[in-house]
């Protein structure tokens, strides 16, 4: 464990000293709150209403804003050369990933965390529970947790950071949309589909302050899941 909080910790480091991490909070800060103003306080609405709306937006930025962090943690170590002196160092692949993984999740929970004052501008001229704001957070971290892990796969498949991106948005891309899918297939294949969607019916519960807890064994499941190939592919490429 102190070898992956090291990892984390260098990661972080390169997040503050590069322009990315300040650009990445700053562009997931501005879409959430033009999205928050024009659908919520430019119209009449139920205050649950418009928490529902910021949080289909953040859900959004968020997934994007994973891709754009994780690109970096694996082929920018490739770019450099720095990736022999990392796979001859006296750490563990898996402990490689998950020291990367929890430094993109950390810079995305920040982001989050600064975005806490929409919501609660509601509060000025309507009621909102503090259990819908905590459940639709939750759904918003573990949805930032899956889609990393899926950005961390592309990163540490590809050569360079744009071919990373781009490798995370193809794995990505198709597991949100496995939803549109499911409605042009028949029962009980439909449903299959939909509950594999990585937004639509499995995020909809959260965005209402729903907490269902099979929804969070999806999206840990998931993590779990891409970060195990992240590892797989890693050590791959060591025998190789």
């Amino acid at each position: 464990m102190t070898k992956t909080w090291l990892v984390a910790r260098r990661e972080l480091g390169a997040y503050l000293r590069s322009p990315l991490g300040a650009l990445v909070i700053a562009a997931m800060l501005l879409i959430d709150g033009i999205w928050f103003y024009w659908q919520g306080m430019s119209e009449k609405r139920l205050s649950a209403e418009v928490l529902q709306e910021f949080f289909y937006a953040a859900s959004g930025t968020t997934m994007v804003a994973s891709l754009f962090l994780a690109m970096r943690l694996v082929a920018e170590e490739r770019q450099t050369g720095t990736i022999t002196l990392l796979s001859t160092a006296p750490i563990r692949d898996v402990e490689i990933v998950l020291g990367k993984f929890l430094s993109a999740f950390l810079m995305l929970a920040l982001a989050t965390a600064v975005s806490a004052y929409m919501p609660l501008l509601i509060l000025v001229n309507g009621k909102v529970s503090a259990g819908h704001i905590l459940v639709g957070y939750l759904g918003v971290l573990l949805l930032g947790a899956a889609a990393t892990s899926i950005g961390l796969l592309g990163s540490v498949l590809a050569r360079s950071q744009v071919v990373a991106l781009v490798l995370g948005a193809l794995l990505l891309v198709p597991l949100v949309l496995l939803w549109l899918v499911a409605r042009a297939v028949d029962p009980p294949l439909n449903g299959f589909l939909s509950g594999l969607a990585l937004h639509h019916e499995n995020f909809r519960p959260f965005m209402q302050g729903i907490l269902e807890l099979d929804r969070v064994a999806y999206y840990v499941a998931v993590t779990f899941f891409f970060l195990l190939a992240s590892v797989k592919a890693m050590e791959a490429r060591r025998w190789r």
